[in-house]
């Protein structure tokens, strides 16, 4: 049996002065594709901070394991997680050569791109995860001479590029125009299809893939729907998480969402 990804057992977390997770609980497997659905101030960054260890649970109340593993740090897991979110996109300067990007994420570093050497089972690596993400004929292009969608495909590379158990991807593609977000998530799917475990985390229901399984649907801390996708993504429990009466359709295994009076 199969250690899972993410279990949280019963967990209190606090920010600040503000309690964000009461007895919380979420169990999410390795190999699962997953979305998690929210609006703003659901929990949905402060589950992200409890992977990447930035913030903790209150000391002996439940659990909190990643792999299994009570105690974690982003570095230690990132052969067994590949992250990528939209703030990652100008971590890197203008003038760093693109390819040399994605060789950062066998470090986990960001910048520092000129004064690093790496091997050539390295730069095999970083090819592999290049031609998965679809950007192996920009190698020879500087980072400021990408487009939005394609610097987002470059991170994508960079999060494959250790062969991760687990993608864990924070509004993929926001900032991104219709080509460029068309274009990063044909190739989530492609990575799905091929058996990549996938945590999309997202606001917006047309995010979703039709290649995820399962939706956890949360709202002001809590877990509102937990199950498969056209069970959980309904009129009835949309309309309750985000306080707004809403009509949902299906079209290509995609959840398409608009205001009930809306014809």
């Amino acid at each position: 049996m199969e250690t899972p990804a993410l279990e949280l057992e019963g967990i209190t977390v606090w920010r600040g002065d503000r309690k964000v997770f009461d007895d919380f609980s979420l169990q999410i497997d390795s190999c699962e594709r997953v979305a998690v659905l929210g609006p703003n101030g659901a929990g949905k960054s402060t589950l992200l901070s409890l992977i990447s260890g930035d913030i903790h649970p209150v000391a002996d109340q439940g659990c909190c394991r990643i792999f299994g593993e009570g105690q974690w740090s982003l570095y230690d897991l990132r052969e067994r997680i590949g992250l990528v979110t939209a703030e990652q996109q100008g971590l890197f300067d203008d003038d760093e050569l693109a390819s040399d990007i994605v060789l950062t994420g066998l470090h986990g570093v960001h910048g520092m791109t000129h004064s690093q050497a790496y091997t050539d089972a390295e730069k095999r690596k970083a090819w592999k995860a290049m031609k998965q993400a679809g950007v192996e004929s920009l190698v020879w292009r500087d980072y400021g001479e990408l487009s939005s969608g394609e610097r987002r495909r470059f991170l994508l590379a960079r999060a494959l590029v250790h062969e991760p158990e687990m993608l864990i991807l924070d509004e993929p593609t926001t900032s991104l125009d219709l080509p460029g977000a068309w274009a990063f998530m044909a190739v989530v799917r492609q990575l799905i299809q091929k058996g990549t475990g996938v945590l999309l985390v997202t606001h917006d229901v047309r995010e979703i893939p039709p290649e995820i399984d399962r939706v956890v649907l949360m709202r002001e801390g809590c877990v509102l729907a937990d199950g498969k996708k056209r069970e959980v993504l309904t009129a009835e429990s949309l309309s309750l998480c985000y306080g707004v009466e809403l009509r949902v359709s299906w079209r290509d295994g995609l959840c398409e969402v608009r205001p009930a009076g809306e014809h």
